[in-house]
């Protein structure tokens, strides 16, 4: 397989990429709350997921996914990381996001509560433990 499509980013961005988690996951959050959005809630999760995995790769490793396909980023995050055991739960869990994603988007039926607060607790412990990556390298302050 050939590797996934980067774009070369400053470290120094990984903040605003937390902050687009940030944003997602709020809107995530209040999408499930509200119990009438949970295709919504489901979709802005995993954008916040994604925009997690892309502010831990520009920390770690100055670039981000550019690739149409969501699943390329997970990889990156996997690249940069070295290897590294604690990405692996990580990575799993935005995999889990994007077939999510998938299923919401593609087939004919809706989301139901159950699938919006697994989406929303999932974004939530990635955009926590983007923070703490973030945090960890520096790139923002605790």
């Amino acid at each position: 397989m050939a590797p996934p499509k980067v774009v070369l980013t400053p470290k120094t961005q990984a903040s605003l990429y937390y902050a687009k988690a940030r944003q997602f996951a709020e809107s995530a959050a209040a999408a499930a709350r509200d119990g009438s959005r949970n295709d919504s809630a489901v979709l802005c999760a995993v954008h916040a997921g994604i925009s997690a995995a892309d502010a831990v790769s520009v920390a770690l490793g100055g670039r981000r996914s550019a690739d149409p396909d969501h699943q390329r980023a997970v990889q990156l995050l996997e690249q940069v990381a070295g290897g590294a055991s604690s990405i692996k739960q990580h990575a799993d869990q935005l995999r889990a996001l994007i077939r999510q994603k998938n299923r919401v988007e593609y087939e004919d039926k809706l989301a139901s509560a159950a699938d919006a607060r697994d989406a929303v607790a999932r974004c939530d412990r990635l955009v926590s433990w983007a923070r703490d990556e973030l945090v960890r390298a520096r790139l923002l302050t605790d």
